[in-house]
């Protein structure tokens, strides 16, 4: 009987070393720290935890600080604080969900803007991949839902806050969103073609040029649209969209010196199909038409390098770079 004592005694420490070990019971640990903890000291102790950057302990005391002294002196600033704390942690969708919450119970708070900006940037944030910052990708590819989000939020900030201090920075991300919707339309309409579905085309070309004037994509919203009505045999509307592209971009690469439009030219792909790749160019489809003309007109995606240096080039996909450009 004493051995079995002694047994169930080591049995029952080694359990309890275990769980500790493991980590098991570190909440009972935090919640008797905090147990007695004030207002003022869980502030403090979360502002230690920002300052190092530990933000899932301060996510978690901001969280135990609304519950315990929801009416407290700190209370709205937490609620902003949790708001930073989870966009920084990496948890876009809890940052949007805390500021839409601040928002819609503080909506004349005189730091209200702060938290439109930081569910902004939540919102650019969800727009990158995971593998974005080790192979390039073009974001302009991918679902845009999230850029339109920010895009509304942001300009809902500047609507509301003209004067705040996030405002500039602001203005900068709007360029660039803008920008990425406006090339979203173009990938849109290089679709529409190869599915022979031409009157869709020209309305993507249309509407970047009506809706995102001054945007580097605008010049291939109108070669977009005179080469869909082109197409569609409406001579007079693909000649009116030449005229406007000559006008204003005469160094367009499917316009000739006479200011033409080359219907034939293809400037993304061309004779580079997946076929051609296989049968070393023994075998060869004709491609559809396709406008990317961002190492001409945007700068930035060309130090990016989504787009190479010939004036064929298109922004090349994770795919591409993973297989040296045998598939895209």
């Amino acid at each position: 009987m004493k051995n079995i004592g002694f047994i169930l005694l080591i049995l029952s420490l080694s359990l309890t070393t275990g769980c500790s070990w493991l980590g098991w019971g570190d909440d009972d640990e935090d919640g008797d720290e905090t147990a007695d903890y004030t207002e003022r000291d869980f502030y403090e102790k979360i502002q230690g935890s920002l300052d190092g950057k530990n933000y899932t302990v301060a996510i978690r005391n901001l969280q135990l600080l609304e519950s315990q002294f929801p009416f407290g002196k700190y209370a709205e600033q937490a609620q902003l604080e949790l708001i930073f704390a989870q966009y920084k942690s990496g948890d876009h969708e809890s940052s949007i969900g805390s500021a839409d919450r601040f928002v819609r119970l503080h909506p004349q708070h005189p730091n209200v803007d702060y938290a439109f900006y930081v569910k902004g940037l939540a919102e650019i944030a969800q727009t990158s991949s995971f593998f974005g910052g080790y192979v390039p990708t073009d974001k302009t590819q991918r679902d845009i839902g999230t850029a339109r989000d920010a895009f509304g939020t942001l300009t809902e900030l500047l609507a509301r806050f003209p004067k705040s201090p996030y405002a500039p920075d602001a203005r900068k991300r709007l360029v660039d969103l803008r920008n990425q919707l406006a090339r979203a339309e173009i990938h849109a309409a290089n679709y529409y073609f190869a599915r022979g579905s031409y009157l869709a085309a020209a309305n993507r070309g249309r509407f970047v040029v009506e809706n995102f004037q001054r945007s580097p994509a605008v010049p291939d919203g109108l070669a977009v649209m005179a080469q869909a009505y082109n197409l569609l045999e409406m001579p007079e509307l693909a000649q009116h969209a030449v005229t406007v592209l000559a006008a204003n971009h005469p160094e367009y690469p499917s316009l000739k010196e006479n200011g033409e439009f080359d219907y034939d030219r293809r400037l993304l792909d061309s004779g580079n199909s997946l076929l051609g790749k296989m049968t070393f160019g023994l075998i060869k489809q004709d491609q559809p038409p396709a406008f990317d003309t961002r190492q001409l007109y945007n700068k930035a995606a060309r130090e990016a390098g989504f787009v190479e240096e010939d004036d064929t080039a298109d922004g090349r996909s994770a795919l591409s770079w993973l297989t040296f450009g045998i598939l895209d």
